[in-house]
């Protein structure tokens, strides 16, 4: 199948989204996990409120699609600084 034909649909729950701003991820040899979560400031827990499973060959996929919209973004916008010696930026590794 032509992936340029495919049909994609989004129901209107969906389409509103879920804010992250702490993502878990964590690896086995077949598989990627992603968790995503709020953390509000004064509040020392969050709630894990979504799970992605991917293969390692979607994760990768995903990263460089990924990569591609940040280099979009920053050509069109602005370069995203990120302070390196910080890491409470909300990605974790479990």
């Amino acid at each position: 199948m032509d992936k340029k034909n495919i049909k994609i649909e989004i129901n209107k729950e969906v389409a509103e989204g879920k804010y992250a701003n702490l993502v878990l991820t964590a690896n086995s040899h077949s598989e990627f996990i992603f968790d995503f979560a709020k953390l509000l400031p004064g509040i020392k827990e969050a709630k894990v409120h979504t799970r992605i499973i991917m293969t390692p060959i979607h994760a990768k996929a995903f990263m460089k699609s990924l990569k591609t919209t940040v280099e979009k973004f920053e050509k069109e916008i602005g370069i995203i600084n990120i302070d390196d010696k910080s890491n409470n930026i909300g990605f974790k590794k479990e």
